[in-house]
């Protein structure tokens, strides 16, 4: 990298949105303003510029197809290219400001390739791509861009939290070390989000990674006063962190959201006067961590042997678990190898299902499995849930995108979805190998073999055991089609399959099952035997049914998940016992 000063630190400029807002009090994108008033963004460079910045960032951080169309988009890219480059002069440099893209599945890296194609057109040979939350969607804009005959400068910045980690749950170390093993990336860091000083921890933290580190952190945490999100000026503050930051070997730094001309001024000199750093004390030596603790069903599944049993019991609706614990130890004690609990299935409030895991293993001594929904909870207080049920003992999780709240009821209850399920066992992986290091968290997830098309359902499943997935649950068996797919997956997937088993509780619950939950077909010959049989006779029915299933599907799972049906917790211990006579 070019540098402007002595000790080789290259400065960006400050935050353009919040300072656009704060100048001009307007409400629209600031983006637009490119077109409907250049003369203030040309200040606001200039601005920085003067202010000692040598790289300065284009105004079109929110410039994509997630917000912008067409012809539109294209004008802002190319004014924004042009505004930047009349501030930057002979001296300064240039960078195309491309921040994270927010479409789905393939729309995002082709929006990425799409912004960058249009900054070649304008002669852009500096990007900076920040804001970042994960690394894949950048892959075929990065492959454009190491195609030019002469190689641009990129940089690439991801923002995270205090804890260091992206909104998508991804850590920024592992993020930060494939961006830096990328051959065509220059630089790699950090911005947004953090205040100086977290920002610090974070770098501290970082391993040696080959490439340039840049850190451009917000001015601080803001308030909201009088509706309006307000940083303080705090650019004496800001000016000795980035100093810190210097000092820990960030050769490039600038500021992101709440920082003005004055906070980059202010840094710039500080840096410029700024000390040596002390050599770091020697490290003390530390005894070695114990060995990782093997969860209980990774410990089974590697051992072999037995059909493995999972039995699914539904937590209360109500202030009384004694029903849920009382199905538990029925199924404990007679040979279930974990209960697993839901996560307020089709989104009908339950108690909460890590609670009441940690409530049953407690009172029961049962090994447990909480689901743990993404319908319900940030990635703040999914990964608060994951502590605390770690420090109750819990090791195992199943974790699940969830049932959406249902239509009628979106106006008064609303979902979250702040990850989905995929994203979700990312997320714990990540933790499994930092936070949770000692004692990982056994990952499963679902096997929809009801998919409309199965091709895509086994994709799905691959990608969750690419992300961690030790073990997948199907659900319910009741075709000669769900067999089908059972053996399919079984052939095709390299984790364990526990396949799903629902007893009907009577006549009323198989035409519910029948009727109302999608992908269930009960066979006609067998409802016409429940209609008018009493109680025993229907229990006889849904044991034969499902005993002939699970015969059927015995020798293409690692075990079988029984759903406890309306409390009806006889039948679950009736199928442990005829899985575990088979298996005698």
């Amino acid at each position: 990298m070019a540098d402007v000063l002595p000790d080789g630190v290259y400065f960006f400029d400050g935050a353009f949105g919040t300072y656009y807002h704060t100048l001009t009090g307007r409400e629209e994108a600031c983006e637009l303003a490119n077109l409907t008033d250049p003369a203030t963004v040309l200040s606001i460079h200039r601005a920085y510029r003067q202010a000692g910045a040598r790289g300065l960032k284009t105004n079109t951080f929110g410039a994509n197809a997630a917000a912008l169309e067409g012809d539109v988009l294209k004008r802002v890219l190319s004014a924004g290219y042009s505004l930047a480059k009349e501030a930057a002069g002979d001296e300064g440099d240039v960078w195309a400001d491309i921040g994270p893209i927010s479409l789905e599945g393939e729309a995002a890296p082709a929006a990425y390739r799409q912004v960058v194609e249009e900054f070649l057109r304008c002669g852009a040979q500096n990007f900076l791509f920040e804001t970042l939350c994960e690394w894949e969607p950048l892959l075929p804009a990065l492959e454009l861009l190491a195609g030019q005959s002469s190689a641009p400068r990129i940089i690439i910045s991801f923002a995270v939290s205090q804890d260091g980690y992206t909104a998508k749950g991804l850590d920024y170390r592992a993020l930060m070390a494939r961006a830096a093993a990328h051959p065509a990336v220059t630089a790699v860091g950090l911005n947004c989000i953090c205040g100086p000083s977290h920002m610090v921890q974070l770098i501290r933290a970082l391993p040696a990674l080959g490439k340039p580190l840049s850190a451009m952190p917000n001015a601080g945490y803001p308030a909201v006063v009088h509706g309006r999100t307000i940083f303080r000026d705090n650019a004496a503050y800001f000016a000795r962190k980035l100093l810190e930051l210097s000092q820990l070997g960030v050769q490039i730094l600038g500021g992101c959201c709440g920082t003005t001309p004055q906070h980059i001024a202010g840094s710039i000199a500080a840096v410029a006067q700024g000390e040596a750093v002390p050599p770091p004390p020697p490290a003390k030596r530390t005894p070695a961590p114990p060995p990782p603790r093997v969860p209980a069903l990774a410990g089974l599944l590697a051992a072999g042997g037995r059909k493995l049993i999972a039995v699914e019991i539904d937590p209360p609706m109500d202030e009384d678990p004694t029903p849920m614990l009382r199905a538990a130890r029925k199924a404990w004690e007679a040979g279930a190898d974990i209960i697993t609990l839901a996560d307020s299935p089709l989104a009908r409030t339950r108690a909460d299902s890590l609670m009441m895991a940690a409530k049953l293993r407690r009172e029961v001594g049962a090994e447990v499995m909480p689901h743990l929904s993404c319908r319900d909870r940030n990635r703040i207080a999914l990964q608060g849930a994951l502590l605390a049920a770690h420090m109750e003992g819990i090791d195992h999780v199943l974790a699940i995108t969830g049932d959406p709240v249902p239509q009628t009821e979106r106006l008064d209850r609303k979902a979250v979805f702040n990850l989905n399920s995929f994203e979700l066992m990312g997320f714990i992986s990540s933790l499994n190998e930092t936070l949770f290091a000692q004692r990982p968290y056994f990952l499963a997830g679902a096997l929809n073999i009801n998919a409309a098309q199965f091709s895509v359902e086994l994709a799905r499943a691959q990608k969750k055991i690419g992300q961690g997935a030790q073990m997948l649950l199907t659900q319910p068996i009741f075709s000669q089609e769900n067999l089908a797919r059972l053996r399919q997956a079984h052939e095709a997937l390299s984790c364990g399959i526990l396949a799903g088993i629902l007893p009907f509780a009577g006549y009323k619950n198989a035409l519910f099952l029948h009727n109302e939950v999608t992908g269930i077909e009960i066979p006609d010959e067998v409802l016409a035997a429940l209609e008018g049989a009493d109680r025993a006779r229907a229990t006889e029915i849904a044991l034969d049914y499902c005993g002939g299933v699970i015969d059927a599907a015995w020798d293409y799972c690692r075990g079988f998940y029984l759903m406890t049906p309306l409390r009806r917790i006889d039948l679950t211990v009736a199928l442990i016992q005829k899985i575990r006579r088979k298996q005698a």
